[in-house]
């Protein structure tokens, strides 16, 4: 499926959620496809899982967290988030333990904002190595469906936060993935790669990181900016279904029972 999408605003009151572990996978993953929704008329929020501790070169964990919530918001300003939710679990140790607590947060959140579409990982992924991806996409399937049972959390219906459904959804994957659903992001590359180089923080990390797995090459010989144009804002995708830039997506629309 190729998702077409129309001019002018024509969806109005619609609510689209992204949840990520980390501050780069909303931008990495999702932009394109949150910058068409918004220009359609959705209103956007982000909740973000953990607090990005472990993504920074040499810096302390509670550096590089303020570090990371700071890029985070300039971030979801640029794009024209409502808000972003910060969770701040501590990063790489979401877990098995912690499954019931964040789908319970997670239903809490889609009642109160009443929403109507969700962006994460797929639940369903194969060969994901990051644990934090793993747990967010089982946490946002199971919460996405019990946030519309009358039995799961009832006393939120006295606070006011009647059940619903979260029926619209939007799975990434990094490995091998069933998509079918290709989002043209030629329009919004442009502000992507803007978006894309505001994360400095992990940026820094990767390119560092880099350097030492690859004792042949200097900062001089691979400066930081090339380094990020290289591998993160002109890489080359696979052509796919004519298009040369994309997002690729499992998209599932549930029954709401």
């Amino acid at each position: 499926m190729i998702t077409e999408w129309k001019p002018g605003h024509p969806v109005t009151g619609k609510r689209f959620a992204a949840v990520f572990p980390h501050s780069d996978d909303f931008t990495f993953n999702a932009f394109g496809l949150m910058s068409k929704l918004l220009a359609q008329g959705y209103t956007g929020y982000w909740f973000r899982m953990t607090d990005d501790c472990m993504d920074s070169y040499n810096l302390p964990y509670g550096e590089t967290a303020a570090r990371i919530e700071r890029e985070t918001e300039a971030v979801a300003s640029f794009l024209g988030i409502a808000k972003v939710y910060h969770l701040n679990y501590n990063n790489h140790y979401l877990c098995g333990e912690q499954l019931i607590e964040l789908r319970h947060r997670l239903i809490l959140l889609f009642r109160f904002l009443r929403i109507d579409t969700v962006i994460s990982f797929d639940p369903y992924g194969h060969y994901e190595e990051n644990p934090d991806h793993e747990i967010c996409g089982k946490a946002v399937e199971h919460a996405a469906w019990m946030a519309g049972r009358q039995s799961d959390l009832p006393e939120s219906k006295d606070m006011g936060l009647p059940p619903h459904f979260v029926a619209d959804k939007f799975y990434f994957a990094r490995g091998p993935q069933e998509s079918d659903c290709i989002v043209d992001i030629t329009g919004e590359l442009a502000r992507k790669r803007q978006a894309v180089a505001m994360h400095r923080t992990p940026l820094n990390n990767m390119w560092l990181g880099y350097l030492e797995k690859h004792p042949e090459l200097t900062p001089d010989a691979l400066p930081y900016e090339q380094f990020v144009n290289r591998f993160f804002l002109t890489r080359e995708q696979p052509v796919c279904e004519g298009y040369a830039h994309y997002e690729k997506f499992r998209h599932v629309i549930s029954y709401e029972f």
